[in-house]
């Protein structure tokens, strides 16, 4: 049973909603029904939520593979952190400016490195 992925994948979805909440007041507070209106905090916002959509389900769904592959539970929690700690990077990132930021940066690299890892140790349970 893969607990220790339960565990991010729920702490995911806390940071998902955190991401999420704050778009329908936006709109609403700027009568903003469909898009983004071309207003660009809504378009960072809705972006922000967007590149979470992108990148945390399959980093997720790899996790918890590996998991339930018999990855050492330390590697397993390692990946998890890095992982959280690399969306939190990124959304504080985006969320604050459309352009460069440390967050941002650091954030997708981290992200990243964390998907290259898990590839690698998923081909080797794989394949040996």
């Amino acid at each position: 049973m893969p607990k220790i992925t339960l565990l991010f994948a729920s702490l995911h979805v806390l940071l998902m909603l955190v991401l999420l909440a704050p778009i329908p007041r936006y709109r609403s507070s700027r009568k903003i029904g469909l898009g983004d209106g071309g207003d660009k905090v809504l378009t960072r916002m809705i972006r922000t939520h967007g590149n979470f959509i992108e990148h945390a389900p399959f980093a997720l769904l790899v996790l918890a593979l590996l998991e339930l592959c018999g990855l050492a539970p330390a590697w397993v929690w390692g990946f998890g952190s890095a992982l959280l700690l690399g969306r939190v990077l990124h959304a504080l990132g985006l969320s604050r400016s459309g352009g460069y930021s440390f967050g941002r940066f650091t954030g997708t690299v981290l992200t990243w490195l964390v998907f290259l890892a898990m590839a690698l140790a998923g081909l080797w349970l794989a394949l040996r």
